[in-house]
């Protein structure tokens, strides 16, 4: 009987679709501990070579032995990280993924080309004892006067110099290689990222701030069970000083030699966080996000799977960072939408979180001042420990939204008279403000004044966005682009006008109105140069009086500390969509947006523009705050049986012949309720319907939803689901996906 190590078949997970492994015959020189499931094998799939990774040693296969193809190469000595291993495994297997694809999405660029699990290093000289002991005179006597120099110029940094550095003062290898002869010097190679920082032993670079009552309440919770599973929300207002609490946390986890992650939605928060938690740590600090080069995510990557970075911070892919030792888990503004994959392997970087943080039995934080409804009902249902934090760090209490009547009065880019008049009040006084527009672009679409044409996506049921700069119209879901009509192509009028506001209009607007005042556009078209948005910002930290108009960019955590007044255009847009999570994404967003003012000194004022200002919910979401119009929701999804009190999967399909994806979807509906009725599983099976944008990118869109008030059977229903759909040969004319906890309907 063959062992692990000398197997005579290989189950290797390919990047492939299909939710199966692919059998393999070993071969080649086996690697050094012999075959195992973790490494990393180059196989023939089809007419290429892909990597893969082995999960199973077996030795038999349920071909014949000697049709099985040979692997090309073993790509490593040892199986990849143990932890990194089964977190895959657990995501493939709740998302209902192929385990191959799941690998291929969770690893960086170079490990899927197979190169090798290893950071990049550079070569630093210091001193030996007996280079301490000599002293440059003598190599000066000698007759070799640069070597001296190099010999004072290293004594003068008992840690060492890179070689790049020694180099750019003219130094040359020869003069280091002659100095190593003689023993004076040596050099050795260390990581190019996580490096040991000097006075390491000391774990702060500067003393952590005193806390409140509140957060030292919570910072003691969080203490009591540092060494188990131990999930907390911390509900804190704007400016609450939840960052401070995450620090503290990190370093009584990190002063028991044991490694942080922290979570955060967007990369333009990375690297605010990542200035802070070095300013306050003397250990190396590594970041993972989708701005990093292929080079600089594996050197991060290797890092924290080796152990040597003690702290790291990454945008929603980070959560598949291999740790060495797990000791906590952070997820800030744990609310945002931005922590779930909407393509591909639709993972929830929070869920996996909470997860991981189970499976390794470690202390978890999730961060907000506007929880998601599903982590607020754990936290009020006593499952997790909820703790609050009411009070700013300021002495300022968060500022409340006022509600402005926009009906019947004139606009400027979308701002009627008082609000202009508080904006020139805002300036004067030395202040800055912030305007909320979210939408990108002049307006949101092209109108006739004439016939009431309007500018329409030829290829989704969408509008396309007007914009000024370049003048086009573009379409937000497919990228369409268009140059803009000099008439209207239903009537021939050349009345055509922008329809409603968007940044671009805004921005125009108050340059307009306030020409001595810099005014600054934060939207994803202003900012896709590379460090354009922190360039921004550092403007705007300066303090001199300025006009910020940006969409939810600006929303989510950034300390604007001059910033008393925050406009909301247009409030309504988010409040009355079809979905039934946008009320409480908008209402996120409003107080998120909101807490930006008043972070300092000064108090802070929000006005809200909104064509329903007796809204009940909208003047709940005013006058009590978030908690209250979350309480609020949280019962209307328990009388609706909606999340969280019940939970949902959502089956896509797309084909550019809507006859091909309505077929399968009914085909798919019903065979499914038969095989619900055939087991007694109590799944509700919806649809199918029509997407809410049933036209996409020249594609049909219809959707089927399960809905289950257990998670065992909804998980049952749904790969019973998967299978069929791939034994089915019409699915493979027709696109489609599985979204286990979908956030939208669309």
């Amino acid at each position: 009987m063959p062992t692990t190590s000398s197997p005579r078949a290989l189950g290797v997970a390919v990047p492939s679709p299909l939710r199966r492994l692919f059998d393999y015959r070993p071969a080649g020189t086996p690697p050094p501990g012999g075959w195992a499931p973790g490494l990393r094998v180059r196989v023939p799939f089809g007419r290429r070579q892909v990597v893969g990774v082995v999960m199973e040693c077996r030795d038999h296969s349920e071909l014949p032995l000697a049709e099985l193809k040979p692997v090309v190469a073993c790509l490593d000595a040892a199986p990849l990280p143990a932890d990194w291993l089964w977190l895959c495994r657990f995501t493939a297997r709740y998302y209902q993924h192929s385990l191959g694809d799941t690998f291929h999405q969770a690893m960086p660029t170079l490990l899927r080309q197979g190169r090798a699990l290893e950071g990049r290093t550079r070569e630093r000289w210091q001193l030996t004892a007996a280079g301490r002991d000599t002293p440059a005179e003598a190599l000066a006597l000698a007759r070799a006067p640069r070597q001296a120099e190099l010999l004072a110029m290293l004594a003068q940094h008992p840690h060492g110099l890179a070689t790049q550095a020694i180099l750019a003062q003219s130094f040359s290898r020869e003069q280091l290689r002659a100095l190593a002869a003689k023993g004076l010097v040596a050099s050795h190679e260390e990581p190019l990222t996580a490096r040991p920082l000097p006075d390491a032993d000391h774990l702060l670079a500067e003393p952590a701030l005193p806390l409140n009552r509140e957060q030292a309440a919570a910072l003691a919770t969080l203490h009591e069970r540092l060494d188990a599973y131990h999930p907390c929300l911390l509900e804190g207002v704007t400016g609450s000083g939840k960052t401070e609490v995450y620090l503290q946390l990190i370093e009584a986890v990190v002063g028991r030699g044991r490694q942080a992650l922290v979570l955060v939605p967007e990369i333009g928060l990375t690297p605010q966080t990542l200035a802070r938690f070095r300013h306050r740590f003397r250990v190396p600090v590594v970041a993972l996000h989708s701005g990093l080069t292929d080079h600089e995510r594996l050197d991060a990557w290797e890092a924290a799977a080796s152990g040597r970075a003690p702290i790291v911070i990454g945008t929603r892919s980070a959560i598949f960072t291999p740790l060495a030792r797990p000791g906590a888990i952070i997820v800030d503004e744990e609310h945002d939408g931005s922590y779930k994959q909407q393509d591909g392997l639709r993972y929830h970087a929070r869920d996996l979180a909470v997860a991981r943080a189970h499976h390794h039995g470690i202390p978890l934080l999730l961060g907000s001042a506007t929880p998601s409804l599903e982590s607020l009902a754990r936290g009020l249902s006593g499952e997790w420990r909820h703790l609050p934090l009411t009070r700013r760090a300021t002495r300022h209490a968060p500022a409340r939204l006022e509600l402005v009547d926009l009906r019947g009065r004139p606009r400027q880019g979308g701002l009627i008279p008082p609000v202009m008049e508080a904006i020139e009040e805002t300036l004067a006084a030395g202040h800055q403000v912030l305007v909320f527009v979210n939408r990108r672009g002049f307006a949101p679409t092209l109108a006739c004044h004439a016939c009431g044409w309007l500018a329409e996506c030829d290829a989704c049921d969408a509008r396309m966005t007007l914009h000024r700069q370049p003048p086009l119209l573009a379409c937000h879901h497919c990228d369409r682009r268009r140059a803009l009509p000099e008439a209207c192509p239903a009537c021939g009028s050349i009345d055509l006008r922008p329809l409603g506001s968007g940044t671009e209009r805004t921005e125009e607007t108050l340059a307009a109105r306030f020409p001595k005042v810099p005014v600054y556009r934060i939207d994803r078209d202003s900012t896709r140069r590379r460090d354009a948005f922190e360039q921004a910002l550092a403007e705007v930290r300066r303090g001199d009086p300025c006009l910020l108009v940006g969409t939810q960019m600006l929303a989510k955590g950034h300390h604007l500390p001059h910033v008393t007044l925050v406009v909301v255009v247009n409030a309504d847009a988010g409040l009355y969509a079809s979905d039934f999570r946008a009320l409480e994404q908008s209402a996120q967003l409003l107080v998120q947006v909101a807490g930006r003012a008043g972070r300092a000194a000064h108090p802070g004022r929000v006005l809200v523009q909104t064509l329903h200002p007796e809204d009940p919910q909208l003047r709940l979401l005013a006058e009590r705050g978030y908690a209250a119009l979350a309480e609020q929701l949280l019962e209307e999804r328990r009388a609706a049986a909606l999340p969280p009190f019940r939970f949902l999967a959502l089956l896509r399909l797309e084909s550019a012949r809507e006859e091909a994806a309505g077929e399968l979807a009914r085909r798919a509906a019903g065979a499914l309720r038969g095989w619900l009725a055939e087991h007694a599983l109590a799944v509700d099976c919806l649809g199918p319907v029509p997407a809410p944008m049933e036209r996409r990118q020249g594609r049909y869109h219809l959707q089927l939803m399960l809905s289950a008030a257990k998670r065992s059977a909804l998980h049952s229903a749904c790969a019973w689901l998967t299978a069929w759909l791939e034994a089915t040969p019409e699915a493979r004319r027709v696109r489609w996906s599985l979204d286990i906890d979908p956030q939208t309907l669309s």
